[in-house]
């Protein structure tokens, strides 16, 4: 049995009796039942994912996967793809936003290279880890993405990276990436994957003109026709349309899935490794938190068609986990609450009349 085998088999259903535990405890604080809305949920849910009544809350990470994508050569990006490696350098050097973020909060911010263009390996970047699985991935329209073997490199890459972090002491999971030109990739893949059609889901990505926009769509929909057999199936649509870092971040999903440590899931690239997760584990978005809903245009579409709530809504559409990691502060602040507010009995306050 291999390892996305094995944790696909670990992976159990939620703790039905954490969640009411926790729910009989936010019913005793100080507040009127119910009066603190979907942080009340996030408590529950979170409970119910560690199967720990308590919500025990402990180390906090974030997680962001980097690659090239040869689809860029067909100018879907307003930026180079030289912006990768120049990317996954100021993320592991502290400049970028999502590094700025998991500082400030205390977060373990992990960032691996699963496929930048550029092989840095042999004069390794401060905290960078390697786990590369190609130097970009193929133009998807000329031929696929990946070969099968690839991209159960990737996913496993990704649970590995989950594995690390609960060995850690990790509770709290964010997923990021970086790679120019994964808005298409992710497009393509969700189109594979949803009933949703391209035109709905193919964005500006960095920041496309209209004619830049129109050409873009078009590269989508070119390579769903050319790859149309792989319509429906995960591992298929991941080789032939796909990215090394979104399948990496499948492969996080399901990893943290199987050591019951919620994931929070960024924006619209992130939400691809997602879906592709819950294609190969039915249910698996009962483990995760999707942390906001990003500008990007087909996110909001595959939100709904998915029938998921997402904990914030900002305008944000940069990527690197900066969305997951906000979401991540309210989840901490639910917790607090749960764990710090007086219950009537201890503040002597009254409870409801009868």
């Amino acid at each position: 049995m291999g390892l996305i085998e094995k944790t696909l088999s670990s992976i159990g259903p939620l703790d039905e009796r954490a969640a009411a535990s926790a729910q009989e405890r936010l019913d005793s604080l100080t507040k009127p039942l119910g009066s603190l809305g979907c942080c009340e949920d996030l408590v529950r849910r979170y409970a119910a994912i560690r199967h720990d009544p308590t919500a025990r809350l402990g180390r906090r990470a974030i997680t962001v996967f980097v690659a090239d994508h040869g689809i860029a050569a067909e100018g879907v990006s307003a930026y180079p793809k030289s912006v990768t490696l120049e990317m996954l350098r100021n993320i592991a050097g502290g400049g970028a936003a999502i590094s700025v973020i998991a500082r400030a909060s205390g977060y373990h911010l992990a960032v691996t290279d699963v496929g930048v263009e550029t092989d840095t390996s042999a004069d390794p970047i401060p905290g960078v880890r390697y786990r590369r699985i190609g130097a970009g991935t193929a133009n998807f329209l000329r031929g696929p993405a990946m070969s099968i073997a690839q991209v159960r490199a990737a996913i496993e890459a990704g649970i590995e990276a989950a594995l690390t972090e609960a060995a850690d002491g990790a509770t709290l999971i964010g997923l990021g990436e970086m790679g120019i030109g994964n808005t298409t990739a992710a497009a393509a893949v969700l189109a594979n994957l949803t009933e949703v059609e391209a035109a709905r889901l193919v964005g500006r990505g960095t920041g496309l003109d209209d004619r830049g926009l129109q050409r873009k769509l078009e590269v989508v929909e070119a390579g769903l026709r050319l790859h149309r057999a792989a319509r429906g199936d995960a591992i298929a649509t991941l080789a032939a349309l796909g990215g090394f870092e979104i399948a990496a971040m499948t492969g996080a999903c399901l990893g943290a899935a199987a050591e019951r440590i919620p994931v929070v899931v960024d924006g619209f690239i992130a939400t691809a490794g997602a879906i592709a997760a819950e294609r190969l584990r039915p249910g698996l978005h009962q483990h995760l938190f999707f942390g906001h809903r990003s500008a990007e245009r087909g996110h909001a579409a595959v939100l709904e068609a998915i029938g998921a709530r997402p904990i914030l809504d900002l305008d944000i559409r940069l990527g690197e986990g900066v969305g997951a990691a906000l979401a991540m502060k309210l989840i901490e602040a639910a917790l607090l609450l749960f764990h710090e507010m007086a219950t009537f009995a201890s503040a002597g306050v009254s409870g409801r009349s009868r």
